[in-house]
Protein backbone atom coordinates (compact mmCIF):
# COMPACT_ATOMS: atom_id res chain seq x y z
CA UNK A 1 0.00 0.00 0.00
CA UNK A 2 2.63 2.38 0.59
CA UNK A 3 3.85 1.90 -2.73
CA UNK A 4 0.82 2.78 -4.13
CA UNK A 5 0.36 5.56 -2.06
CA UNK A 6 4.21 7.00 -2.99
CA UNK A 7 2.97 6.67 -7.25
CA UNK A 8 -0.63 8.63 -6.15
CA UNK A 9 2.11 11.27 -4.80
CA UNK A 10 4.38 11.50 -7.65
CA UNK A 11 1.04 11.99 -9.95
CA UNK A 12 -0.29 14.58 -7.52
CA UNK A 13 3.15 16.44 -7.41
CA UNK A 14 2.95 16.25 -11.58
CA UNK A 15 -0.87 17.81 -11.73
CA UNK A 16 0.09 21.52 -10.85
CA UNK A 17 2.67 20.99 -14.73
CA UNK A 18 -0.10 19.51 -16.38
CA UNK A 19 -2.86 21.63 -15.82
CA UNK A 20 -0.32 24.52 -16.00
CA UNK A 21 1.40 23.19 -19.72
CA UNK A 22 -1.86 22.35 -21.01
CA UNK A 23 -1.74 23.49 -25.05
CA UNK A 24 1.45 24.97 -24.19
CA UNK A 25 4.42 24.54 -27.34
CA UNK A 26 7.72 22.92 -26.65
CA UNK A 27 10.24 22.48 -28.66
CA UNK A 28 12.77 19.32 -27.64
CA UNK A 29 16.24 19.30 -29.40
CA UNK A 30 16.95 15.39 -29.58
CA UNK A 31 20.80 14.44 -30.19
CA UNK A 32 24.31 13.45 -28.81
CA UNK A 33 24.82 9.86 -27.16
CA UNK A 34 21.30 9.16 -25.70
CA UNK A 35 20.39 8.45 -29.55
CA UNK A 36 23.09 5.79 -29.72
CA UNK A 37 21.96 3.93 -26.41
CA UNK A 38 18.55 2.10 -26.89
CA UNK A 39 17.16 2.02 -23.63
CA UNK A 40 17.60 5.88 -23.34
CA UNK A 41 16.65 6.37 -26.82
CA UNK A 42 13.26 4.82 -26.09
CA UNK A 43 12.72 6.79 -22.66
CA UNK A 44 12.99 9.74 -24.38
CA UNK A 45 10.44 9.24 -26.96
CA UNK A 46 8.27 7.67 -24.23
CA UNK A 47 8.54 10.93 -22.18
CA UNK A 48 7.15 13.02 -25.60
CA UNK A 49 4.54 11.01 -25.93
CA UNK A 50 3.40 11.39 -22.41
CA UNK A 51 3.77 14.99 -22.98
CA UNK A 52 1.33 14.53 -26.19
CA UNK A 53 -1.05 12.71 -24.02
CA UNK A 54 -1.46 15.03 -21.34
CA UNK A 55 -2.23 17.83 -23.77
CA UNK A 56 1.15 19.88 -24.38
CA UNK A 57 2.34 20.22 -28.39
CA UNK A 58 5.66 18.71 -28.28
CA UNK A 59 7.58 19.36 -31.30
CA UNK A 60 10.99 17.27 -31.70
CA UNK A 61 13.95 18.52 -33.88
CA UNK A 62 16.27 15.81 -34.18
CA UNK A 63 20.32 15.74 -35.09
CA UNK A 64 22.34 12.44 -35.84
CA UNK A 65 25.65 13.46 -36.12
CA UNK A 66 27.35 10.02 -35.06
CA UNK A 67 25.07 7.96 -37.64
CA UNK A 68 26.18 10.19 -40.27
CA UNK A 69 30.37 9.59 -39.24
CA UNK A 70 29.33 6.35 -39.03
CA UNK A 71 27.95 6.47 -42.87
CA UNK A 72 30.64 8.74 -44.49
CA UNK A 73 33.26 6.35 -43.32
CA UNK A 74 31.44 3.11 -45.11
CA UNK A 75 31.28 5.39 -48.01
CA UNK A 76 35.15 5.95 -47.88
CA UNK A 77 34.09 9.43 -46.89
CA UNK A 78 36.20 11.49 -44.23
CA UNK A 79 34.55 13.34 -41.77
CA UNK A 80 35.76 16.84 -41.18
CA UNK A 81 34.64 19.76 -38.99
CA UNK A 82 35.30 23.43 -38.77
CA UNK A 83 34.30 25.12 -35.52
CA UNK A 84 32.34 22.55 -34.40
CA UNK A 85 30.16 22.34 -37.95
CA UNK A 86 30.55 19.39 -40.49
CA UNK A 87 32.09 20.24 -43.59
CA UNK A 88 29.40 19.05 -46.18
CA UNK A 89 30.56 18.98 -50.18
CA UNK A 90 28.28 17.41 -52.62
CA UNK A 91 29.33 13.81 -51.39
CA UNK A 92 28.88 14.65 -47.52
CA UNK A 93 25.54 15.98 -48.74
CA UNK A 94 24.14 12.92 -50.48
CA UNK A 95 24.98 10.92 -46.93
CA UNK A 96 23.12 13.45 -44.53
CA UNK A 97 20.00 13.76 -46.56
CA UNK A 98 20.04 9.74 -46.58
CA UNK A 99 20.80 9.12 -42.83
CA UNK A 100 19.05 11.68 -41.25
CA UNK A 101 16.03 11.34 -43.41
CA UNK A 102 15.42 7.60 -44.08
CA UNK A 103 16.84 6.00 -41.13
CA UNK A 104 17.50 8.87 -38.35
CA UNK A 105 13.89 10.52 -38.70
CA UNK A 106 12.28 7.15 -40.11
CA UNK A 107 13.44 5.58 -36.70
CA UNK A 108 11.61 8.10 -34.18
CA UNK A 109 8.25 8.48 -36.31
CA UNK A 110 8.24 4.43 -35.91
CA UNK A 111 9.14 3.90 -32.38
CA UNK A 112 6.50 7.07 -30.97
CA UNK A 113 3.72 5.13 -33.17
CA UNK A 114 4.71 2.25 -31.42
CA UNK A 115 4.69 3.61 -28.18
CA UNK A 116 1.33 4.51 -28.97
CA UNK A 117 2.08 8.39 -30.05
CA UNK A 118 1.31 9.81 -33.49
CA UNK A 119 3.95 11.20 -35.29
CA UNK A 120 5.28 12.30 -39.15
CA UNK A 121 8.16 13.29 -40.29
CA UNK A 122 8.31 16.79 -41.33
CA UNK A 123 11.07 17.85 -43.84
CA UNK A 124 13.36 21.14 -42.56
CA UNK A 125 13.79 21.74 -46.08
CA UNK A 126 9.89 22.51 -46.51
CA UNK A 127 10.22 25.10 -42.79
CA UNK A 128 13.77 26.27 -43.10
CA UNK A 129 15.00 29.16 -45.64
CA UNK A 130 18.47 29.55 -45.05
CA UNK A 131 21.66 30.95 -46.60
CA UNK A 132 25.18 29.82 -47.50
CA UNK A 133 26.87 29.65 -43.64
CA UNK A 134 30.16 31.67 -43.79
CA UNK A 135 32.74 33.24 -41.15
CA UNK A 136 36.37 34.07 -40.69
CA UNK A 137 38.70 32.40 -38.23
CA UNK A 138 38.78 34.26 -35.25
CA UNK A 139 42.55 34.46 -35.24
CA UNK A 140 44.05 34.27 -38.53
CA UNK A 141 41.00 36.25 -40.08
CA UNK A 142 40.93 33.88 -42.45
CA UNK A 143 37.19 33.26 -44.78
CA UNK A 144 35.94 29.80 -43.63
CA UNK A 145 34.29 27.79 -46.00
CA UNK A 146 31.42 24.60 -44.64
CA UNK A 147 30.22 23.86 -48.35
CA UNK A 148 26.46 23.30 -47.56
CA UNK A 149 25.71 24.10 -44.28
CA UNK A 150 23.22 26.63 -43.76
CA UNK A 151 22.39 29.50 -41.58
CA UNK A 152 18.74 29.71 -41.02
CA UNK A 153 17.05 33.08 -42.28
CA UNK A 154 13.39 32.14 -41.90
CA UNK A 155 10.82 29.52 -41.22
CA UNK A 156 7.92 28.46 -42.37
CA UNK A 157 5.72 27.23 -39.61
CA UNK A 158 2.88 26.13 -41.15
CA UNK A 159 3.93 22.44 -41.92
CA UNK A 160 4.37 22.00 -38.11
CA UNK A 161 0.85 23.79 -36.67
CA UNK A 162 -0.71 21.69 -39.64
CA UNK A 163 0.45 18.84 -37.72
CA UNK A 164 -0.18 20.23 -34.32
CA UNK A 165 -4.06 20.91 -35.20
CA UNK A 166 -3.97 17.16 -36.15
CA UNK A 167 -2.71 15.90 -31.91
CA UNK A 168 0.48 14.82 -34.40
CA UNK A 169 3.90 15.19 -32.91
CA UNK A 170 5.88 16.51 -35.88
CA UNK A 171 9.89 15.54 -36.63
CA UNK A 172 11.56 18.09 -37.59
CA UNK A 173 14.79 16.97 -39.96
CA UNK A 174 17.55 19.55 -39.86
CA UNK A 175 17.99 20.70 -43.20
CA UNK A 176 16.47 23.79 -44.92
CA UNK A 177 16.46 25.05 -48.65
CA UNK A 178 18.77 28.45 -50.15
CA UNK A 179 17.44 30.66 -52.35
CA UNK A 180 18.72 28.97 -55.73
CA UNK A 181 17.09 25.55 -53.79
CA UNK A 182 20.20 23.60 -53.16
CA UNK A 183 19.43 21.72 -49.95
CA UNK A 184 22.07 22.95 -46.95
CA UNK A 185 22.90 20.90 -44.05
CA UNK A 186 22.01 22.06 -40.35
CA UNK A 187 23.05 22.38 -36.94
CA UNK A 188 19.94 21.03 -34.70
CA UNK A 189 20.40 23.14 -32.01
CA UNK A 190 19.87 26.42 -34.33
CA UNK A 191 17.46 24.47 -36.17
CA UNK A 192 15.35 23.83 -32.54
CA UNK A 193 15.91 27.70 -31.41
CA UNK A 194 14.38 29.02 -34.95
CA UNK A 195 11.66 26.37 -34.27
CA UNK A 196 10.75 27.66 -30.88
CA UNK A 197 10.81 31.19 -32.46
CA UNK A 198 8.68 30.75 -35.08
CA UNK A 199 6.22 28.84 -32.91
CA UNK A 200 6.57 30.79 -30.14
CA UNK A 201 6.91 28.03 -27.83
CA UNK A 202 6.67 28.22 -24.23
CA UNK A 203 9.73 26.08 -23.62
CA UNK A 204 12.83 25.03 -26.09
CA UNK A 205 14.44 21.98 -24.16
CA UNK A 206 18.21 20.83 -25.46
CA UNK A 207 18.99 17.25 -24.28
CA UNK A 208 22.52 17.37 -23.29
CA UNK A 209 25.36 14.69 -23.06
CA UNK A 210 25.99 16.68 -19.48
CA UNK A 211 23.78 17.29 -16.57
CA UNK A 212 23.30 20.63 -17.53
CA UNK A 213 25.24 23.81 -17.20
CA UNK A 214 28.55 22.82 -14.47
CA UNK A 215 30.06 25.96 -12.81
CA UNK A 216 32.92 22.80 -12.90
CA UNK A 217 32.66 20.66 -15.39
CA UNK A 218 34.66 18.38 -12.62
CA UNK A 219 32.12 18.32 -10.42
CA UNK A 220 28.52 17.27 -11.60
CA UNK A 221 27.79 18.75 -7.88
CA UNK A 222 28.29 22.36 -8.93
CA UNK A 223 25.30 22.29 -11.69
CA UNK A 224 23.30 25.50 -12.20
CA UNK A 225 19.88 25.04 -11.41
CA UNK A 226 18.86 27.89 -12.89
CA UNK A 227 20.47 30.54 -15.11
CA UNK A 228 19.37 33.93 -15.66
CA UNK A 229 20.60 35.31 -18.73
CA UNK A 230 21.82 38.89 -17.37
CA UNK A 231 24.32 36.36 -15.68
CA UNK A 232 25.74 34.65 -18.97
CA UNK A 233 28.51 37.43 -20.09
CA UNK A 234 30.18 36.98 -16.70
CA UNK A 235 29.90 33.07 -17.06
CA UNK A 236 31.81 33.15 -20.32
CA UNK A 237 34.15 35.66 -19.29
CA UNK A 238 35.21 33.37 -16.45
CA UNK A 239 35.41 30.47 -18.53
CA UNK A 240 32.24 28.59 -17.25
CA UNK A 241 30.55 29.03 -21.12
CA UNK A 242 32.75 28.09 -23.75
CA UNK A 243 33.50 25.27 -27.10
CA UNK A 244 30.16 23.96 -27.83
CA UNK A 245 27.68 25.37 -25.06
CA UNK A 246 29.03 28.85 -26.25
CA UNK A 247 26.84 28.92 -29.10
CA UNK A 248 24.09 26.85 -27.44
CA UNK A 249 23.74 29.35 -24.94
CA UNK A 250 23.77 32.29 -27.05
CA UNK A 251 21.13 30.73 -28.85
CA UNK A 252 18.90 30.24 -25.77
CA UNK A 253 19.60 34.26 -25.08
CA UNK A 254 17.99 35.23 -28.61
CA UNK A 255 15.33 32.48 -28.25
CA UNK A 256 14.32 34.08 -25.05
CA UNK A 257 14.92 37.55 -26.27
CA UNK A 258 12.43 36.75 -29.48
CA UNK A 259 9.84 35.40 -27.01
CA UNK A 260 10.33 31.67 -25.83
CA UNK A 261 9.49 31.79 -22.35
CA UNK A 262 11.89 29.07 -20.80
CA UNK A 263 14.58 27.18 -21.85
CA UNK A 264 15.87 23.74 -20.07
CA UNK A 265 19.17 22.35 -20.50
CA UNK A 266 19.00 18.39 -19.25
CA UNK A 267 20.66 15.15 -19.59
CA UNK A 268 19.62 12.95 -22.16
CA UNK A 269 21.54 9.77 -20.79
CA UNK A 270 19.24 9.84 -17.33
CA UNK A 271 16.12 8.12 -17.26
CA UNK A 272 13.02 10.16 -18.00
CA UNK A 273 14.72 13.51 -17.84
CA UNK A 274 12.10 15.63 -19.68
CA UNK A 275 9.79 14.49 -17.13
CA UNK A 276 11.79 15.13 -14.56
CA UNK A 277 12.49 18.60 -15.86
CA UNK A 278 9.31 19.51 -16.25
CA UNK A 279 6.76 18.03 -14.27
CA UNK A 280 8.68 17.84 -10.37
CA UNK A 281 9.31 20.69 -8.17
CA UNK A 282 12.89 20.64 -7.97
CA UNK A 283 13.87 19.67 -12.12
CA UNK A 284 17.16 17.61 -12.89
CA UNK A 285 18.93 20.04 -15.48
CA UNK A 286 19.41 23.78 -15.59
CA UNK A 287 16.89 25.97 -16.33
CA UNK A 288 17.52 29.29 -18.38
CA UNK A 289 15.28 32.14 -17.92
CA UNK A 290 14.98 36.23 -18.79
Amino acid sequence: MKHLVEKADVLIEALPYIQRFRGARVVVKFGGSAMEQPDRYEGILTDIVFMECVGMQPVLVHGGGKAITRAMAEAGLTARFVQGLRVTDDASMRVVKEVITHRVNRGIVETIQRLGGQAERVDGESVFQVDRRTGKDPVTGAKLDWGLVGEIRSVRADPLLECLSRDVIPVVTPLGTGPDGQVYNLNADDAAAATALALQARKLVFLSDVPGLLRNRQDESSLLSTLRIREVEQLIQDGVIDGGMLPKIRGCADALAGGVQKIHIVDGRLPHSLLLEIFTNQGVGTEITE
